[in-house]
C-alpha cells in the first residue's frame, strides 16, 4: 500500500515537473526565439507588412481595401457604396458572395463566390461590372473599349482580398484618374509602371499592381 501510494507520488511529480519544463520551454523560450527571429529578420512580415503614409499606418500590402466616398448617413448599413473615382480602383470583393459578410474587403471571411462559370447569376455580376467599368473609366477624349476590359476588373480573386490589379486594368483607369486629379495622363502612366511588379524570379507568377501603394504614390503627386 505504502509502495503504491509513494509510486504514484513520484510519478504525480514527474509529471508535474515534465509539464513545467515543457510550458517553459514550448510556451516561452521557444515562442520567444521565433518571435525574435522574425523581428529581426523579417520585421516588416512579422508585422503584417505594414504600409505606412504620413508616419500613419493605411494598411496592409497583402490585404486589399476599397475607395469609396464617404457614406451620406455613416449609421446606414444598407446604404450602397460608391467608389471615389479620384482612386485607383482594386477588383471586385464579392467574396463569398453579395449575400456575404465578406462583400466591402471584411476580413472576416475570405473565399470566392464558388459560382460555376455558367451560372447566371455570376454572369449577369460579370455583365454589370464590365458596363460600370466603362462607364468610369470613359472620360472626354478616351472611351474604354469593352475589349479592352481585363478579367481581373470585373472578378473576385479566390480569396476576395486580393490587394492587386494587373498592369491592364490600372493602365485601363489611367485617364479617369488623370483627369479627376488634373494631372498630365503621362504623369500617371509613369506612376503606374514605376509601381508594377514584376514576376517572381522573372518566371513566377504574374505582373500585378498593388492599388495601396499605387494610391499613396498617387496622393504624393497631387500634393506636390
Amino acid at each position: 500500500m505504502n509502495n503504491s501510494i509513494g509510486n504514484t507520488a513520484r510519478l504525480l511529480g514527474a509529471g508535474l515537473r515534465a509539464l513545467l519544463v515543457l510550458t517553459v520551454v514550448c510556451g516561452v523560450i521557444y515562442p520567444l526565439v521565433v518571435t525574435g527571429i522574425a523581428q529581426a529578420a523579417f520585421g516588416n512580415k512579422a508585422n503584417g507588412s505594414e504600409i505606412k503614409s504620413g508616419g500613419q499606418v493605411v494598411g496592409s500590402a497583402l490585404i486589399g481595401q476599397r475607395y469609396d466616398l464617404p457614406k451620406k448617413d455613416p449609421d446606414n448599413a444598407d446604404e450602397a457604396a460608391v467608389p471615389d473615382l479620384k482612386w485607383f480602383q482594386p477588383r471586385p470583393s464579392n467574396g463569398l458572395g453579395t449575400n456575404s459578410i465578406n462583400t466591402q474587403y471584411q476580413l472576416l471571411v475570405s473565399g470566392a463566390t464558388n459560382l460555376s462559370g455558367d451560372n447566371e447569376k455570376l454572369i449577369q455580376q460579370v455583365k454589370d461590372a464590365k458596363e460600370a467599368v466603362v462607364k468610369d473609366n470613359s472620360v472626354p477624349g478616351y472611351r474604354v473599349d469593352p475589349a479592352d476590359v481585363p478579367a481581373d476588373a470585373v472578378t473576385s480573386s479566390g480569396s476576395g482580398l486580393d490587394p492587386q490589379i494587373s498592369p491592364a486594368y490600372a493602365k485601363l483607369q489611367v485617364h479617369r484618374v488623370a483627369e479627376k486629379n488634373h494631372l498630365d495622363v503621362g504623369q500617371v502612366e509613369r506612376l503606374v509602371a514605376d509601381h508594377t511588379d514584376g514576376r517572381v524570379l522573372g518566371f513566377m507568377g504574374e505582373p500585378g499592381v498593388n492599388v495601396l501603394k499605387l494610391n499613396i504614390a498617387l496622393k504624393e503627386l497631387t500634393q506636390k
